[in-house]
């Protein structure tokens, strides 16, 4: 990673989700390479073997599912960012120009569960918004959002209470964590 590029991410997977996609990955190429040595030109057999393909999809979503990470990617120098899902080495995400940062905003947001989760929002031109992070722990939404900030040389805007919005003192808050 480039020295002017920041990286956000969820947290890493628990460990147990990594040994399943393995076995899950490894299932879907025994099934394949059991198809093709077992391979014949009958009706039947291409029949059999769609089930087959239908079975490998399911098989290989659910093991992408289980080891992918989401990442987010800032390129200071270039003026853009970038969301990405991986998947070990592959990266599946497009790169997207910022004109202008505006400020940092952390938001509190209810879930459809009765839980709430925080977000931090990087706002560029004005009044287009990229969501970075979204975690429960508003304690780490905050930290996020005040390196970023840092980052960026901008604002940090606490809006966690709706219609009382506040923007965080970043000399101060760097003195209470220090």
């Amino acid at each position: 990673m480039k020295k002017n590029t920041l990286l956000i991410s969820e947290n890493n997977r628990p460990f147990w989700q990594l040994p399943l996609a393995a076995l899950l990955f490894t299932i879907a190429v025994y099934i394949i390479g059991k198809d093709l040595y077992l391979f014949n030109w009958s009706n039947n057999y291409f029949r059999y073997l769609s089930e087959e393909i239908k079975s490998v999809v399911l098989i290989v979503l659910v093991a992408t599912g289980l080891c992918s990470n989401k990442k987010n990617y800032i390129d200071i120098e270039k003026s853009r960012f970038k969301k990405t899902l991986e998947v070990g080495p592959l990266k599946l995400g497009k790169w997207k120009s910022i004109k202008n940062y505006t400020y940092v905003s952390i938001f509190y947001k209810p879930l459809t569960d009765g839980s709430y989760t925080f977000v931090v929002n990087l706002w560029y031109d004005k009044n287009k918004h990229f969501e970075l992070y979204s975690k429960d722990s508003f304690s780490e939404a905050v930290q996020i959002g005040y390196n970023l900030s840092e980052q960026l040389n901008i604002e940090l805007l606490d809006a966690t209470i709706p219609n009382d919005f506040k923007w965080i003192d970043k000399k101060t808050h760097k003195n209470q964590t220090t």
